[in-house]
């Protein structure tokens, strides 16, 4: 018997994503492996994320053949080099209560007889996942998102490329900052969760580092601020998450409206509080949102070994018919999670153990 399965990518790309897909694809394909399997495993790749299945006719050659791809170990070779996702992605919603294409996306899985899906995405993406597994559909989740925010796992996808890239970028900001003697506020990514600024922050050797889960006053940064000018400090780097806000006011959003699932379009804190900093102290500030630049190049070589080692672990889920779950990285142990555990809530940065809320930066004592 051979089990057809669609792998897929949905949400914001990021480095990860083209190794996970290689390893899916290789393990299931391996024919040394096969031997010890009951049955043969075929593979697709659907192009856009969840558009690619449930905004398609089936029934045409044409959309077939664009969001539909075979894939196999010589096409995947060397897709874990590069970074972004190679099938392409978007942040359909086929759930979205304006534009329901669940019963498409049924049909579609029917008619093109995919056994089942290894869903690679964040708490969106696996969250429709969810949706599908409680309706039958045979699913499996790869933790992505270069949030950190999955409940379930220790791991995401992505990540640790992207607290690479915000090192790199402040290393290069240092030496203009040092020039001018100026403070340069940097934003990062991080909507409700604030691992990228407090571990890209510490990467970085950062001096304040604001995140989501606690609130900041103007006045301490200032007074942090000026504290480390009278120690002869010659120039400051501030990172924020996009998510951070002010003690009292609002997150700050960069333009009206929201996403497919509902988000708010979060960004524009740098800026402001740079304003705020010049302001307060009389220093030059000037601020940069590093944006996409966190989700572009290749994977790191860490994101590299877990994209395989996920990849893999999506197929051993599948070989023992163990569906409805997460690959999850926990305590050093790849395992698995179930996906409603897995998008139950977001995890966020205990600040009781992850932060010094005095200094705004990330703990100084771990043995206590």
């Amino acid at each position: 018997m051979t089990i057809k399965i669609g792998v897929l990518t949905g949400g914001g790309d990021c480095p990860g994503l083209n190794p996970a897909i290689k390893w899916v694809v290789k393990t299931a394909l391996d024919s040394r492996l096969s031997k010890e399997r009951q049955g043969t495993f075929q593979v697709v790749g659907i192009r856009e994320g969840w558009r690619g299945i449930a905004a398609i006719d089936a029934r045409s050659q044409d959309d077939v053949s664009q969001y539909i791809v075979p894939l196999d170990e010589e096409i995947v070779r060397t897709w874990d080099r590069y970074g972004g996702t190679n099938l392409g992605t978007s942040r359909f919603n086929p759930f979205n209560p304006k534009d329901d294409r669940s019963e498409q996306l049924l049909d579609n899985l029917k008619h093109l007889a995919i056994d089942c899906l290894v869903v690679i995405g964040g708490e969106d993406t696996l969250g429709v996942a969810y949706k599908l597994s409680t309706m039958g559909i045979k699913v499996v989740g790869i933790p992505k998102t270069i949030d950190k925010d999955l409940e379930g796992t220790d791991y995401t996808l992505g990540f640790e490329s992207a607290v690479q890239v915000i090192t790199e970028e402040i290393d290069r900001l240092r030496t203009t900052a040092g020039s001018h003697k100026r403070i340069f506020v940097v934003e990062t990514m991080g909507r409700q969760a604030g691992w990228l600024a407090l571990e890209g922050g510490e990467s970085s050797g950062a001096y304040i580092i604001l995140i989501p889960e606690l609130d900041f006053e103007i006045d301490r940064i200032n007074e942090l601020l000026l504290e480390g000018r009278t120690k002869g400090t010659r120039y400051d780097i501030v990172v924020v998450s996009e998510g951070a806000k002010p003690k009292g006011g609002k997150e700050f959003v960069r333009k009206q409206g929201q996403d497919s699932f509902g988000h708010a379009l979060l960004g524009g804190v740098g800026e402001c509080l740079a304003v705020e900093i010049e302001r307060g102290t009389g220093l030059e500030t000037r601020s940069i949102s590093l944006s996409h630049l966190q989700r572009g190049g290749a994977p790191c070589a860490y994101d590299r070994r877990m994209g395989r080692y996920f990849g893999i672990a999506a197929v051993d889920l599948i070989v023992k018919e163990e569906f409805g779950k997460m690959v999850s990285y926990r305590n050093g142990e790849i395992t698995a999670v179930s996906l409603e555990e897995a998008i139950g809530k977001i995890r966020t940065v205990d600040i009781s153990t992850h932060y010094d809320t005095e200094r705004y930066n990330g703990r100084r004592t771990f043995l206590r």
